[in-house]
């Protein structure tokens, strides 16, 4: 079977892999589809939140389909199809599926049904492939106690956990505003439904913000980025007794921030990691208030083409999410 490899940093390989080994307790599953995460460009780069070691296989936004149950499964059948969580345990530690053991870019993997999520039937495939990624941007805004139609939500950085991030305070009623430079960002971002979409690089999104909210500011800002300009700019964002989410990996690099509008404002931040608890309610949420995350799926490339598919995505400019197909 065809696997993407990373051999080491910077050294990404597609390569012949034999068939996955599968244990009593596992199940055999195909990939259908893998998106392409900023994190992975991270682990492409060499660095990560958690120790990571090579070769590893990454891809951590997937759907698949289970073609073998071993003997010892209960709950899941072949042909079912599934979507597995990140964030994941074994009895020797806590892993990151496709970060710190190997991942979805690849045919077929063996992988603990404990992980795993059944898919409703009204979702496919490719679109299956945004459910890991909108759990993240749906934990952060429950993280920090949901949003409602009462609320604005701020949401520095249009990049794909931005956006989901933004359609799940949408599908929960609120006003949202979305802040990034790209102007292919904006434009998907009022796709969703978001009801502003703001250029930061003149200086004034800030001002911006206080505008469309009476002076005060947003309820809740989702710091989505990880980008020395979003970070600095998110407290500005909030009004006072604000809330604060803070998803954006910023790995390794310290930013500048007027940290003493914490307590100037009063703000409550909280920092999230992954999509712990949630996977269930997120699938349901999306389920029912059907909302349409495909315009953030802008390219697609076959598995088998998943190094010129990295290559094409070091540029921002280009695309939002490169989703890899198998079969």
């Amino acid at each position: 079977m065809k696997a993407l490899v990373f051999e080491a940093p910077e050294k990404p390989v597609i390569v012949d892999a034999p068939m996955p080994e599968l244990s009593p307790n596992e199940v055999l599953v195909q990939t259908k589809a893998v998106g392409i995460c900023h994190s992975d460009y991270e682990l492409l780069a060499g660095r990560y939140i958690i120790p990571i070691s090579y070769p590893v296989t990454p891809g951590h936004e997937w759907c698949g389909e289970i073609v073998e149950v071993g003997r010892n499964v209960k709950g899941f059948s072949k042909g079912d199809r599934v979507v597995g969580e990140c964030v994941v345990r074994t009895p020797e530690r806590l892993h990151h599926f496709g970060f710190s053991m190997s991942g979805a870019d690849r045919e077929f993997f063996a992988v603990n049904p404990e992980w795993l999520h059944k898919l409703p039937d009204a979702v496919d495939n490719k679109k299956a492939a945004l459910i890991e990624p909108f759990t993240c941007g749906y934990y952060a805004v429950m993280r920090s106690g949901g949003t409602n139609a009462s609320e604005t939500v701020v949401v520095s950085g249009g990049g794909t956990i931005g956006l989901v991030s933004a359609a799940a305070a949408i599908g929960m009623g609120a006003r949202v505003i979305v802040v990034d430079p790209l102007a292919s960002r904006r434009e998907v971002a009022l796709k969703l439904g978001a009801d502003v979409a703001i250029d930061p690089t003149d200086g004034g999104a800030a001002e911006r913000v206080r505008e469309l909210t009476g002076g005060h500011g947003a309820d809740l800002v989702i710091e989505a980025s990880g980008h020395d300009a979003s970070l600095a700019a998110a407290f500005d964002y909030a009004r006072e007794e604000g809330r604060m989410s803070m998803v954006g990996i910023n790995i390794g690099r310290k930013v500048p921030v007027v940290i003493g509008q914490i307590q100037m404002k009063n703000l409550t931040v909280r920092g999230c990691i992954g999509s712990p608890g949630v996977w269930p309610s997120a699938i349901r949420f999306l389920e029912r208030t059907g909302i349409n995350l495909a315009p953030i799926q802008t390219h697609d490339f076959a598995l088998t083409e998943a190094v010129s598919a990295f290559s094409f995505g070091q540029d921002p400019t280009k695309s939002i999410k490169i989703t890899l197909l198998n079969g």
